[in-house]
């Protein structure tokens, strides 16, 4: 899928299946909450922390929080007019101009 279709996919599923948008600030806040799961999953798979038993850190489970995250990112940049594929483009663009020999 690019990255237009997951929008839209998204946007279906949420338009038709769902119960519609959540507010954007609402959205907004599930986004920091996913980006806390999977930095407690690397925290534990790949940091000094230690995981409980209850705590999943298998390659499903981050994979799974990775995907909520790119949902919750999709749902919003939908609820405010962003074209993700085109602001991807545009950002990459960026970084080869202003990176594009600083590593090397």
């Amino acid at each position: 899928m690019s990255i237009a279709e997951i929008q839209q996919t998204v946007d279906r599923w949420i338009s038709g299946t769902g119960a519609g948008y959540f507010s954007p600030l609402t959205n907004t806040a599930i986004l920091a909450e996913e980006c806390g799961e999977i930095a407690s999953i690397m925290a534990r798979r790949y940091g000094d922390q230690r995981a409980k038993q209850s705590d999943a850190v298998s390659d499903t489970a981050l994979a799974d929080e990775m995907a909520d995250l790119l949902w919750v990112l999709c749902a919003l940049a939908n609820q405010t007019g962003i074209d993700l594929q085109l602001a991807f483009k545009n950002n990459l663009l960026k970084k080869n101009v202003r990176d594009g020999r600083r590593f090397s």
